[in-house]
């Protein structure tokens, strides 16, 4: 018997189809995963069944009962988190959460976009943001970057440019505590000479704090939001800091833009039972859970980074992050990592090309981005090795490795 004709009906511009999930390669370094081993799992089991058996009935529910913003204890996790840590003041009526950030930017993009207006991004940023804004048909503006961020006199002249032909960003996409890619923080007189122009030129600026709690020291400037909240909108996000398959991040606006926000979030409420188990959980431990695995995750830094001096000697340029889990890295000019995809593959080996976390993806051909969070350090240095073998055996580089003088191919 012949199927349905699906296949005549579907849309427009659909995406490639998924293939079937066949499991991780042996060297997984893309995505936003975390560290299995530091999954607290015995104490956000012991956080469950204590929050389910004192408030376990509300599930039954929308929303506990409590309303669309979510779980008020989380909330006032939240504000009290940020205020601690990101010297924001706010509380629990000035916070939505969201599932994860990535709904957090479909939000904001709905709240001030339509299809064609012009939006300023980090010239290196979040590829899922960058998708996204290409999908709903923003015209991407890309801000040069430097070591400390966006470059202020680059921010000035687009926007003076901009201006000049009549077109008003609709905001700047920035990511100024441990940006991603680079890793980068961006220091306090930036984040004021940066308010400033925004507010001269009229643009709101949408803060995305994904990674901000892990950052080494804790000598982070102030968030944006923290310096003006009546121009910035901003969100963040439990993924990185505990499990991104705890669907749970968060929004933080003035009540003007939050209660639209609200309105615009489209579903029937955030997973209930993942915000109870992080609050639960974070009101108890957060302080040592952090601390616990910033550490570990700064030792697997300094192993991938070992590795790659070693695998690929002054042929790689390397980023060193102030926190998060990914490492940027550049290799030389003649190198197009895009070339290295496929084969890489067959290796067993997957990372993030530059280009797909760039404005320009023909500036960033020689990047790549590895995560250094989910793999073991051995599997992070026979990861190095085979990626520099498989860079080798396509384009001569790198010429020695190990300290080798690698063979002519």
């Amino acid at each position: 018997m012949d199927g349905f004709a699906y296949a005549n009906l579907y849309t427009m511009d659909l995406p490639p189809p998924a293939p079937r999930w066949g499991g991780f390669p042996p060297y997984y370094f893309v995505g936003g995963n975390n560290d299995p081993t530091l999954i607290p799992c015995e104490l956000l089991a012991e956080a469950a069944a204590s929050v389910l058996r004192r408030e376990g009935a509300s599930l039954a529910i929308y929303n506990l009962g409590q309303g669309p913003q979510g779980y008020p204890p989380l909330r006032d996790f939240v504000a009290s988190k940020l205020a601690a840590r990101r010297s924001m003041h706010c509380t629990r009526d000035d916070v939505a959460i969201t599932s994860g950030s990535g709904q957090g930017i479909d939000m904001v993009c709905k709240l001030l976009t339509a299809r064609g207006d012009t939006i300023i991004v980090e010239g290196y940023s979040y590829g899922g943001a960058i998708s996204k804004f290409r999908k709903m048909g923003l015209n991407i503006v890309g801000a040069p970057l430097d070591d400390d961020g966006i470059r202020m006199d680059a921010l000035e002249d687009i926007l003076k440019d901009l201006k000049a032909k009549g077109v008003s960003a609709k905001f700047i996409y920035t990511i100024p505590t441990i940006q991603n890619p680079t890793g980068s923080i961006m220091p306090l007189e930036r984040r004021q000479a940066l308010l400033r122009l925004a507010k001269t030129y009229g643009v709101p600026i949408f803060e995305d704090e994904c990674y901000a709690d892990l950052i080494w020291a804790w000598d982070a400037p102030p968030a944006l939001y923290a310096l003006d909240p009546t121009q910035v909108i901003h969100i963040g996000s439990f993924s990185k800091s505990l499990a991104p398959a705890l669907r749970v991040g968060y929004l933080v606006a003035e009540w003007s833009a939050l209660s639209l926000l609200i309105a615009l979030k489209g579903d029937s409420g955030t997973g209930a039972v993942d915000q109870m188990v992080v609050a639960e959980y974070f009101s108890r431990f957060y302080d040592d859970h952090i601390k616990r695995l910033s550490t570990a995750l700064e030792g697997k830094l300094d192993v991938m980074e070992e590795a790659l001096r070693r695998e690929f000697g002054v042929s790689v340029e390397t980023f060193r992050p102030k926190g998060g889990i990914f490492l940027w890295l550049k290799l030389p000019d003649a190198v197009d990592v895009r070339k290295l995809i496929a084969p890489a593959a067959k290796a067993g080996l997957v990372f993030n090309a530059g280009p797909e976390w760039a404005c320009d993806a023909d500036a960033a051909k020689s990047y790549l981005r590895l995560c250094f969070a989910m793999p073991s350090t051995e599997v992070i240095e026979d990861g190095v090795r085979t990626l520099a073998r498989v860079c080798f055996e396509e384009t001569g580089i790198p010429v020695r490795s190990a300290n080798l003088e690698n063979a002519t191919r």
